[in-house]
């Protein structure tokens, strides 16, 4: 388990490529009171659910050998799009000083993504990175799992 100090007022921010959820800490760090402040969702279905072509193909050589072309994980490309919502979203409350102190909780992935997307205002107020998906866990489970409690 990872625990990190939650301190009072500080936003915390549990995301994947579909949900994010910004939490304020109500509580203490000792006993942290993470209260919804912000819901945002996307709409993410399968790869095979959102592509229709079959992958390419390369012509290489004269000849009759062709190589297969990667195919495009659209699933993947929707969760980026959606980590540079999240940092966008993260960018307009730190420029209008609505948070000093931040704490990210997202997938490794997700997390990387969000690394590459966030402007300095944002970086310069995160206190702890957990790279963990806790979405779909209740508050509770998340006050517990993060917070130590």
């Amino acid at each position: 388990m990872t625990h990190v100090r939650i301190d009072f007022d500080a936003l915390v921010l549990v995301g994947d490529g579909r949900k994010a959820l910004f939490f304020r800490n109500k509580g203490d760090a000792r006993h942290p009171n993470l209260v919804v402040e912000r819901v945002l969702e996307q709409d993410n279905p399968p790869t095979h659910e959102q592509g229709t072509d079959l992958p390419g193909r390369n012509p290489g050589p004269p000849g009759p050998a062709k190589s297969a072309v990667e195919p495009t994980d659209w699933h993947q490309l929707t969760e980026e799009r959606f980590a540079k919502d999240i940092a966008a979203a993260l960018y307009r409350r730190a420029h209008a000083g609505r948070f000093d102190k931040l704490i990210v909780v997202a997938p490794p992935k997700v997390l990387g993504v969000l690394r590459k997307e966030m402007h300095k205002e944002v970086t310069e107020r995160i206190t702890a990175e957990v790279p963990k998906e806790l979405t779909s866990h209740p508050v509770s489970e998340i006050e517990k799992l993060i917070g130590g409690q």
